[in-house]
C-alpha cells in the first residue's frame, strides 16, 4: 500500500496533509517505483504533460564519455567490500516479495475497520525480507500525526500474523512473539528471551542464574526452547535466486578533476503543466469543470514540488556521504569511515526518519561498483576506532587467507585484529562473523 492509498483510507479519521503524504511517498521511492508512479499519475491527471527529452539522453551520453563505467541499469549489484553480505532490496521485481503478499492476504481475510486495515497493510509492506520492522519507519508514521493508539493497534495486528515472529523490531521481540503463541512456556524462558539473549549466546549462565534465581540446568532447558525458534521468520518466503534489476539513483563521478554527485534522472520524462488546461481553467464558465481542473492543478503542483524535494534531499544525502567517504571514492582506501544515520541527520538538520526514507532502496554507482546507500552507514568500533564495515572487511580477509585445515578461532581472529590496531572483544568478532555468515572455526575446517 502506498502512502496515497493510506491517506485515502484515513482521510475521515485523521487530518493529514496531502502534500506531506505525497512528498514522503515520492522521497522513499526508488528509481523504478518513481518511473512507474509518474506513468500512472500522468495518465490520471490531464494537466501533467510528460515529454521525451532528447537533451537528457545527450547529457547522459556525455556523462558516460567522462565515466565509461557508468551503467544506468545493471542486473544485480556489485558489493566490492561485502561479498558475503546479502544484497539489500533495490529496484527488484516486486512479484518476488511473497512475504508482503502473504501478509496482505491474511489482513484482507480479517474483518478490520478500514483505517486499521489500511495502516496494517502499510506497516506489513515495511517488513523486510527477514521478517523485521525498522523503528525508523514507524517514526515516520508518527510524523504524520497518526494517533499512537492506532499505530500500536496496527503493529499488534501485523505481529499477530503468520509466520510467528513477523513484525518484530529486534531479535528479542521476534522470539517473544513466537513464544507467546506456544502453550505452557515458563516465565523464565520469556524473561531470558527478553533480557538475557547476549549472555545466553555466550553461554554465560552464571549471571542469568543469579539474576533470576534459577539453576544452570533450568537455564540450559530454556536455551533449548529458545534455540528452536526461528530468528529470521521471513526468510522462508525468499526466492532462491531472485532476479534483481538495479537502476542507480546516484553517480559519484570525477568531473573537472573533482569528485561530484550526479543524480540519475536521465531516465525520467520531463513533466510540465499543460498550457491548454491552464487556459481552460482560467476561461471556463462551468463550475464543475473549474473545480475539477483546480483540483488537478493543485495535484500537479504538489507533484512537481515533491519531485524537487526528493532530488534536493537525495543530492544532499549523497553529497554528505561523498564528503564522509571521500578517501574511499577517490580510491585511496577500501575501508569506510564511521558514519551513522543519526550523525548525517544532525549534519543536514533533517529528521532521521527523513534520511532513512531518502536512502531506503536507493543505489549509488561509482568507479568501485554499485552499492546500496545504506552500505555507507557504519558506526565506529570504540570511540576512535575504524568503522564496523572496515573491521568486517578485515575479518573477512583474515578468514579467506587462513589455512582450511587449521581455521582461525574467534580468539585468534581477535588477536590478529589487535595486531592491526583494531581493538575489539572476542564476542564482537563472533557477532561480526555471524553477520558475515561465516561459520565457526570447527565448521570451516576441511
Amino acid at each position: 500500500m502506498s502512502l496515497v492509498s493510506l491517506k485515502a483510507e484515513l482521510r475521515q479519521q485523521l487530518k493529514l496533509s496531502p502534500q506531506l503524504l505525497q512528498s514522503m511517498e515520492i522521497l522513499q521511492m526508488n528509481s523504478q517505483e518513481l518511473l512507474e508512479y509518474l506513468g500512472r499519475l500522468t495518465e490520471e491527471n490531464p494537466l501533467l504533460e510528460p515529454e521525451d527529452a532528447p537533451s537528457l539522453r545527450d547529457a547522459y551520453e556525455e556523462l558516460r564519455q567522462k565515466a565509461s563505467w557508468i551503467d544506468g541499469g545493471v542486473y544485480g549489484a556489485t558489493f566490492a567490500h561485502a561479498e558475503n553480505a546479502p544484497p539489500e532490496r533495490g529496484a527488484a521485481d516486486r512479484n518476488l516479495e511473497s512475504l508482503a503478499a502473504f501478509l496482505r492476504d491474511q489482513l484482507e481475510r480479517r474483518r478490520l475497520p478500514k483505517p486499521l486495515l489500511a495502516l496494517s497493510k502499510y506497516i506489513a509492506e515495511m517488513v523486510d525480507e527477514d521478517g523485521y520492522l525498522d523503528d525508523a519507519d514507524l517514526e515516520g508514521l508518527r510524523e504524520l500525526k497518526i494517533p499512537e493508539p492506532l499505530i500500536r493497534q496496527a503493529l499488534d495486528t501485523v505481529q499477530s500474523l503468520e509466520p510467528a515472529g513477523v513484525g518484530g523490531r529486534n531479535l528479542s521481540e521476534c522470539l517473544l512473539l513466537q513464544l507467546a503463541r506456544r502453550g505452557n512456556v515458563s516465565p523464565a524462558v520469556m524473561d531470558i528471551a527478553a533480557r538475557f539473549l547476549p549472555e545466553l549466546g555466550k553461554k554465560h549462565y552464571g549471571p542469568i542464574a543469579r539474576e533470576l534465581g534459577l539453576s544452570i540446568p533450568e537455564i540450559q532447558e530454556a536455551e533449548k526452547v529458545i534455540s528452536a525458534l526461528d530468528p529470521y521468520p521471513g526468510r522462508a518466503f525468499q526466492p532462491a535466486e531472485p532476479a534483481v534489476y538495479v537502476r542507480p539513483d546516484v553517480f559519484i563521478v570525477e568531473l573537472d578533476g573533482e569528485l561530484s554527485v550526479v543524480l540519475n534522472e536521465y531516465y525520467l520524462p520531463r513533466i510540465s503543466i499543460s498550457s491548454y488546461y491552464t487556459r481552460l481553467l482560467k476561461d471556463s464558465n462551468e463550475k464543475e469543470t473549474r473545480d475539477y481542473l483546480r483540483q488537478k492543478m493543485q495535484q500537479a503542483k504538489w507533484l512537481l514540488t515533491s519531485l524537487d524535494r526528493r532530488g534536493g534531499t537525495l543530492r544532499r544525502c549523497a553529497a554528505a556521504i561523498l564528503e564522509a567517504q571521500r578517501p574511499f571514492f577517490a580510491g585511496e582506501t577500501c575501508e569506510l569511515a564511521p558514519m551513522s544515520l543519526l550523525s548525517l541527520s544532525e549534519a543536514l538538520e533533517l529528521h532521521p526518519s527523513t534520511i532513512s526514507r531518502a536512502v531506503r532502496d536507493k543505489y549509488l554507482q561509482c568507479r568501485q561498483g554499485t552499492y546500496p546507500l545504506r552500505y555507507f552507514f557504519s558506526r565506529a568500533v570504540g570511540e576512535q576506532g575504524p568503522s564496523r564495515q572496515a573491521v568486517k572487511q578485515r575479518l573477512l580477509a583474515l578468514v579467506r587467507a587462513e589455512n582450511p585445515r587449521r581455521p582461525l578461532s574467534d580468539q585468534r581472529l581477535c588477536e590478529l585484529l589487535a595486531e592491526d590496531g583494531i581493538q575489539v572483544a572476542r564476542r564482537t568478532v563472533a557477532k561480526y562473523r555471524m553477520e558475515l555468515r561465516l561459520p565457526s572455526s570447527s565448521a570451516r575446517r576441511r
